[in-house]
């Protein structure tokens, strides 16, 4: 048995691992559906942790992101990202409530590159009176982001309108 040949993609492996360790620990876990602008802040705090499945699964069943491996490898050059929500507007209808959610985002990628982005998150919730178990919190619906031109201070869009 040669060690030399074992080490190097042992070692490759745990730098990769404390790497994404080091995102985590650096960045408080939040993970908060109890309305919309707070579910959308938990999306970019998994993002920024790198867990892309709890991301993930912020969204509905009818994920507007499409399947998960195109939604994680569109973050693969992300360092970080930072949000910026604008007013929320909520309205009933049909059972549900539905957050509209104003967002604008910075993207620092790899290299330093940044990016802008700026859109709309509509947020849905079946009224919680009427749900039985299992209970489903606030899910994200329909996503909208376009780039735009920063900072991100004026990327934000006005008001967004639910369904």
């Amino acid at each position: 048995m040669r060690i030399g040949s074992i080490v190097l993609p042992v070692l490759a492996i745990l730098s990769a691992l404390s790497t994404g360790g080091r995102a985590q620990e650096s960045i408080p876990y939040v993970d908060d559906r109890s309305d919309g602008a707070a579910l959308v802040r938990s999306l970019y705090n998994a993002i920024n942790r790198k867990e892309y499945a709890r991301a993930y699964g912020y969204f509905g069943d009818a994920k507007p992101v499409g399947e998960f491996k195109a939604f994680a490898d569109g973050y693969a050059k992300t360092e970080a990202v930072e949000v910026r929500i604008g007013e929320v507007t909520t309205e009933g209808a049909a059972g549900s409530i539905y957050a509209a959610v104003p967002v604008a985002i910075k993207s620092v990628e790899q290299e330093g590159r940044i990016r802008f982005f700026s859109g709309c998150y509509v947020a849905r919730i079946i009224n919680p009176s009427l749900q039985v178990p299992p209970f489903t919190p606030y899910q994200i619906e329909t996503a909208r982001l376009d780039e735009a031109e920063g900072p991100i201070e004026k990327a934000i869009p006005g008001v967004c309108n639910a369904p």
